[in-house]
């Protein structure tokens, strides 16, 4: 097993490695999708504003027609990108997890809102639980490549919707202390959850010095129409310090047009339009550009997260951020299969690795999602672990300097030398530094295989994730996590 490095700067892969070393669309591509996002602000703009939008955006010098839509001047988009946020971080509550969402680097992270949970070795599928979002947190705390968590799933068995919300935030702050980030199902529950916030960051004060939780805002209902409940929750969230992920989940051919390039479009427009409105909240407001656009499977209509086409959208999508140079998000990582199978490893490991030479920022729903979003799997969260420490391996490329080209080590092995690298010092050097290994993948010949029990992957993963959670603690101080306890209905233990 490989020794883990002494210095973080010296690991084969970390959070943040730069990417971008592919790019799908040209540059002419990129200023004609940019062009054609500007011309469709102008002349379609976004319906459906709540009131409060309409005041901000109106002030801010966007138009309202008669037909009650919000448009966009071009000036108005580039005199709000002009003061956008850049370069931000987002914080986590142990400052060694906190994300640099600056240039392409890339970071791996959870999301979504799964129904149910995937045994795959039952094949059964159950409703999700408050239980099991806390103990996919505790998992994220201890596996090293997955940089942040998203809430992965509902809480099925918390009825009530304030409730949920709750359990959500809190069963993710006590699993973790990696960024996390949570959504509201209504504008109403801000204020409750911001003071459970407080109780957990120690004070208001302390939480604005590191916010430590951002919000997963879907602000527009695609196509180009206003979410007014998410509306309002973002302005709440935004005044509260509150980072902001901007986010346009269109489906191509769907809720977006069927071209790749045209829906890249519309998803551009939408997420230009979230810049104007949280800038117009609050100058500067670091938000997150949330280009999410899926792809439909036509011949059905059906949601397909695991496709090539996928996978391309999501690095047009990278791409245009680099553009704009705005942090930016968008998803990869999902798997159309309904368990963690051959299927799931290449749409996972297709669309993740795009995603990270694409030098996406914010990778979210990189791992343990199937069934197109509607399950989760524990185990599948553990293999993830493995596939993101190879994708970012790809992001971090080939390390070409004298030191690494030099033939000195090769005039020592052929002449006089041993004929082979097994034992130069070179290798030996290299071995921590310039390779990544498995913790799960199993690289055994089929005669140790078959000497060793003939060990499979999945009960690998059950037996990582058995021991991982049999040690993970609460993340929370035990006096503080009582506190909440006797104030609000928590659900998991």
């Amino acid at each position: 097993m490989r020794a883990a490095p002494l210095a973080d700067d010296l690991r084969p892969v970390r959070a943040g490695m730069p990417g971008g070393q592919y790019k799908p669309l040209s540059e002419a591509a990129v200023a004609q999708i940019h062009e054609s996002a500007l011309q469709a602000l102008e002349q379609i703009g976004l319906s459906q504003a709540p009131p409060s939008g309409v005041k901000l955006l109106t002030e801010a010098g966007a138009v309202q027609g008669d037909d009650g839509r919000i448009r966009f001047p071009r000036a108005l988009v580039e005199d709000m990108l002009a003061v956008a946020a850049r370069n931000i971080t987002l914080h986590a509550r142990d400052p060694k997890f906190d994300l640099n969402l600056t240039g392409s680097n890339v970071h791996f992270g959870t999301a979504g809102a799964a129904v149910h949970i995937v045994d795959p070795f039952t094949l059964e599928y159950r409703e999700s639980t408050a239980q099991d979002l806390y103990d996919a947190a505790r998992l994220v705390d201890n596996l090293d490549n997955i940089h942040f968590y998203q809430r992965t799933m509902v809480c099925r068995d918390v009825v009530d919707n304030l409730d949920m919300d709750l359990n959500t935030l809190y069963g993710s702050l006590s699993g973790t202390k990696k960024h996390v980030g949570t959504s509201f199902s209504d504008p109403s529950h801000v204020a409750t959850c911001f003071d459970m916030l407080y109780t957990v960051a120690g004070g208001e004060e302390k939480w604005l010095e590191r916010p430590f939780v951002s919000n997963s805002n879907c602000f527009v209902v695609p196509p180009m129409k206003f979410a007014e409940e998410s509306c309002i929750t973002m302005e709440d969230c935004i005044r509260r310090g509150m980072p902001m992920l901007l986010l346009s989940a269109g489906q191509a051919g769907a809720t977006s047009p069927a071209p790749i390039a045209l829906t890249i479009v519309q998803a551009v427009a939408e997420c230009l339009a979230g810049v104007v409105y949280a800038n117009a909240i609050k100058p500067g407001a670091p938000c997150i550009f949330g280009t999410w656009p899926f792809v439909s499977d036509l011949r059905t209509g059906a949601m397909s997260g695991g496709s090539a086409e996928q996978a391309l959208l999501t690095a047009g999508c990278a791409q245009m951020h680099r553009f704009y140079d705005l942090p930016g998000g968008a998803a990869s990582g999902i798997s159309d299969s309904k368990l963690p199978d051959m299927q799931a490893g290449w749409e996972q490991g297709i669309t993740n690795a795009l995603a990270g030479l694409a030098g996406l920022n914010m990778c979210y729903e990189a791992v343990g999602m199937h069934a197109s979003l509607l399950g989760f799997c524990m185990e599948s969260l553990v293999l993830g672990d493995d596939l993101l420490g190879q994708a970012m391996r790809l992001v971090r490329g080939i390390d070409v300097t004298p030191d690494s080209t030099s033939i000195e080590a090769m005039k020592e092995v052929c002449m006089g030398g041993p004929g082979h690298y097994l034992g130069s010092d070179q290798t030996l050097r290299l071995m921590q530094t310039e390779y990544i290994y498995p913790a799960v993948g199993n690289r055994m010949s089929p005669k140790e295989w078959n000497e060793a029990g003939k060990p499979l992957l999945l009960e690998k993963a059950l037996a990582r994730k058995n021991a991982i959670l049999s040690k993970a603690g609460r993340q929370i101080d035990p006096t503080i996590d009582a506190a909440i306890r006797s104030k609000y209905n928590i659900h998991f233990k």
